[in-house]
């Protein structure tokens, strides 16, 4: 049964490998879980998924295969163990509920009618008192009342009385091609991390306390260092107005992830594309602009640039002097992209157009070649694209 969950694993695209196949197997073997679906889940997660942002993919892939080895009776018939029903029930009763079990005929009579039942239908049941179905209340099937039952196939419990849940999905989606969160683009931005420790020495070195302690007879000798921060550094354009109207709610969750995130950040806005000004205060920028030049000097090579635009606008905005619909540029866009291009050493572009319609515009296209194709959508895997091209 475990190899066809871990080729269901796969077909629904999880990066999953025999090395997380065997630790499950090692979990399992050590009953780390036994004959609970909820902690099986749990377990089979820990170990198979490695990034949560695969998360929604295997609550998919977990719910399709077991929901279709639940909802066949001849596969149950064989495949639930008789021991494991046995343990399982005997785990969550109590001596109340196993005495009241003894007066209706034992967990031998109760085991030996699930299986018979199993054998003897053929179809949906509902309601009732005898077959395996919902509603009713047979022992056995889905929102009927038994005091003693096995609850197959469904989603939530009407009496809170099911020995075993079987089906049950309440967890949180998480995916990289779904529309992106704050938390999610926070996840993605970590990627792009280098630490060092700065400031006062406020937080303790628990190596060097112990080794300073054995050094001094065992008198305590505390040891302090200074916090870790992440010390790579940011430079964030945006383009606003016009075509980015639409991405306006995405370009805000990225930018307040990235004041979370990053501890030196600095961020600019522009239109359509680079020239030779730009803005950090939307109703002050005809009045409060500052020199691209003046950034190239001011901000050292170190730097990651971060480029957050559509790229969508007329060609000659980008490759001709005068290109710009609001102002004259003496030169082209294209100088001012490829001088920020050869000061900085690490620049990427996010576009949050879908890439499948990036073919489609000649603007783009261009962008894309002044950028050295390090344009990546912006999406949560887009994300983490660009995090790891800005850390080489």
């Amino acid at each position: 049964m475990l190899i066809n969950f871990f080729l269901r694993l796969k077909e629904n695209k999880l990066p999953v490998s025999i090395t997380e196949l065997f630790a499950l197997l090692e979990c399992l073997n050590e009953n780390i879980v036994f004959g609970d679906v909820e902690d099986f889940y749990y377990l089979a997660r820990l170990s198979m998924v490695k990034d949560e942002k695969h998360f929604d993919r295997f609550d998919r892939a977990f719910a399709e295969y077991f929901k279709d080895v639940e909802s066949s009776a001849d596969i149950l018939a064989y495949q639930v163990p008789e021991d494991w029903l046995r343990k399982q029930f005997e785990a969550a009763l109590s001596e109340e509920d196993k005495a009241k079990l003894d007066s209706l005929g034992g967990l031998e009579k109760l085991l030996e009618e699930f299986r018979n039942r199993l054998e003897e239908q053929q179809k949906r049941h509902q309601g009732g008192s005898k077959w395996i179905g919902t509603g009713g209340t047979s022992p056995f099937g889905a929102y009927g009342y038994h005091p003693e039952g096995i609850r197959l196939g469904q989603n939530e419990g009407r009496s809170g009385k099911a020995v075993k849940v079987w089906d049950r999905r309440d967890y949180r989606d998480l995916d990289d091609s779904v529309e992106i969160g704050t938390r999610n683009i926070k996840l993605a931005l970590r990627k792009l991390r280098k630490f060092a420790r700065t400031g006062a020495e406020e937080e303790l070195d628990m190596d060097d306390t112990i080794t300073s302690t054995a050094r001094n007879a065992g008198l305590l000798d505390i040891k302090m260092v200074p916090e870790r921060h992440n010390a790579v550094k940011v430079l964030l354009f945006f383009d606003v107005g016009g075509s980015m109207d639409p991405h306006v709610k995405v370009c805000e969750e990225l930018f307040s992830a990235a004041r979370t995130e990053f501890k030196h950040l600095e961020y600019y806005y522009f239109h359509n594309f680079l020239y030779e000004s730009v803005w950090t205060k939307g109703k002050r920028r005809h009045a409060e602009t500052e020199s691209t030049f003046d950034l190239i000097h001011k901000y050292p090579k170190d730097y990651k640039v971060i480029f957050v635009g559509d790229a969508t606008m007329a060609p000659y905005e980008i490759t001709h002097a005068g290109g710009s619909i609001e102002h004259y540029n003496e030169e082209p866009g294209a100088i001012w992209m490829q001088r920020i291009a050869d000061h900085f050493e690490h620049l990427v572009w996010l576009n949050p157009t879908p890439r499948d319609y990036w073919e489609h515009s000649y603007s783009i296209g261009l962008v894309k070649e002044l950028v050295t194709n390090r344009m990546m959508p912006l999406t949560i895997k887009g994300l983490e694209e660009a995090m790891s091209a800005l850390l080489h």
